[in-house]
């Protein structure tokens, strides 16, 4: 587990929505159900409405009506964040959110801001069946100005809400479920056992467990709660075989730079990118794809991509655990 006696990462979301509020009043949340003292789906509203009623307002149920209020709200100089509730339900609103509020930032002949956050549920593994447990990530990658990150517990959401909101771009913040009650990992250590290295709230975290600048046996790039079963390979084949792994958390997964990455990538024998997502022109695959393009005179091989299998994901618990990306699936990729 990670290092005891810091916050879980629902209250770390809730505390830095209620900064937000605090640092500026032309913040407002919108949201289904957001409100007390239901406090939304998973909660991570509860108790910012009783502290500012004017500013935290349950919508209809309807998410294309949301993505324009909060498009309206940022177009008008304030800032918006929408919460909703699943992100499978997020193409509800893709137009609003592709064809206005991306695009407005630049297409009338100057800058616009627009200051909008857009917060999503996503992943599988709580038996929420085909409809509710998506990872849509990959049908946002490519459009312009339109800002994507992930959450994670080596993040802390203070600063990174207000990153997201003075890029002034529209953003999609991709929440998944299995993270919510994990404990926030802003110290050296994680597991007891990794090394934490962290830059700014929004460049990746990277977890290891030796770094003298010897060679690393497998890099594992892994968004979301993909790093969970990552780690746990990356540990395994220490223990078994004193493999150098490491582990690196985005938190930006939209636009995606490697030129971070490159001291790292050019010691890695194997390098695996790790994501929930099923395959078809998604995130891991344009990461794969820019690590090819530009460190191919150093590759040892090419770069491999890990996701679920191509398949609805099942409400059975049986069938969710074996169609989502594991540990099985991942180790195969990495030592093989």
């Amino acid at each position: 587990m990670p290092e005891k006696g810091s916050e879980r990462v629902a209250a770390n979301l809730n505390r830095a929505l209620q900064e937000l509020l605090e640092r500026d009043d032309r913040t407002y949340l919108v949201g289904e159900d957001i409100v007390d003292p239901y406090g939304g789906a998973f909660k991570i509203t509860r108790g910012l409405s009783g502290r500012f009623p004017d500013r935290v307002l349950s919508t209809p149920i309807s998410e294309a009506a949301i993505m324009g209020l909060a498009s309206g709200i940022a177009l008008g100089g304030g800032a918006a964040v929408a919460e909703i509730m699943f992100g499978d339900f997020l193409m509800l609103g893709f137009d609003q959110l592709a064809n206005f509020a991306a695009k407005t930032v630049r297409m009338y002949g100057h800058r616009v801001p627009m200051r909008m956050i857009v917060r999503a549920a996503v992943g599988g593994g709580r038996g929420y069946g085909p409809t509710h447990s998506q990872s849509p990530q990959k049908h946002f990658i490519g459009i312009p100005d339109l800002l994507l990150m992930e959450l994670s517990p080596f993040h802390d959401n203070v600063g990174l809400f207000e990153y997201m909101v003075d890029r002034a771009t529209p953003c999609i913040f991709f929440e998944n479920k299995k993270l919510y009650g994990d404990v926030m990992c802003l110290g050296d250590k994680y597991d007891g056992f990794f090394t934490v290295d962290r830059g700014a709230a929004w460049e990746p975290a990277r977890l290891f467990i030796d770094d003298e600048g010897t060679s690393i046996d497998c890099l594992f790039i892994a968004a979301g709660s993909a790093f969970r079963p990552a780690a746990q390979v990356a540990k395994q084949l220490f223990l078994e075989y004193e493999a150098n792994c490491q582990v690196v958390v985005p938190s930006q997964i939209y636009p995606w730079n490697v030129a971070g990455l490159k001291p790292f990538l050019g010691r890695a024998k194997r390098v695996c990118v790790v994501e929930e997502g099923v395959p078809g022109g998604t995130w891991g695959e344009t990461v794969a794809h820019q690590i090819h393009t530009t460190m191919w005179e150093r590759l040892r091989e090419p770069v491999r991509v890990v996701q679920s299998a191509a398949s609805p994901i099942p409400a059975a618990a049986h069938l969710e655990k074996a169609m989502l990306v594991n540990e099985e699936v991942i180790r195969a990729a990495a030592w093989s």
